[in-house]
């Protein structure tokens, strides 16, 4: 029986949130990750703030929240984080949450690792019908990723945000379970 956990370069895990506030810590002082993973504008939380959001998520999402840590194989390194956040359950939707924290891991297969990971987690244990995500226009090369492990681009709000003076799109992506089943044959 194949480990839902493990892939080829990273494995999901889980971590308490003194660990995960910490090492947010370290990639809360990066700027660029910030823009690429969230809209809202960069800002530096403490250690303290950090491990309070961590703790309230879990709580507030309850039995709709899996969310997981990165680590990569080779050396057990935690590199991201990934969740899925189920909107109804009586209708199978769930958001889909990714960051790799650790810049030299960027653009190296890490994250699609993971994404695959994360969707078939979705799919086979949560038995959702539908994973979607947000992305900004300008992070092409999350968009690759997505689109390597079989979203379609599903919806653009042109002009929703705004980066050093200039407009960018917001693009929503989805996978449907078949789509997928599909896929991993």
């Amino acid at each position: 029986m194949k480990d839902i956990y493990r892939g080829t370069l990273v494995r999901l895990g889980a971590e308490s949130p003194e660990v995960m506030s910490k090492t947010y810590l370290k990639w809360d002082h990066d700027s660029e990750f910030h823009r690429l993973a969230d809209s809202a504008p960069a800002q530096l939380w403490s250690e303290k703030k950090l491990k309070e959001f961590v703790e309230k998520g879990d709580e507030k999402q309850g039995d709709k929240s899996f969310r997981f840590s990165i680590r990569t194989l080779e050396n057990d390194l935690l590199i991201g984080s990934t969740g899925l956040w189920i909107q109804r359950w009586n209708q199978g939707d769930a958001w889909l949450g990714i960051f790799i924290g650790e810049r030299e891991y960027w653009g190296k297969g890490f994250g699609t690792d993971a994404m695959r990971l994360i969707v078939g987690y979705g799919f086979s244990e949560l038995n959702l019908r539908r994973i979607t995500l947000g992305l900004h226009s300008y992070n092409e090369r999350a968009l690759k990723s997505y689109q390597k492990v079989g979203f379609t681009l599903e919806g653009r709000v042109r002009g929703e945000g705004l980066r050093n003076g200039v407009r960018y799109d917001s693009l929503y992506m989805g996978i449907l379970r078949e789509e997928w089943l599909t896929l991993t044959k």
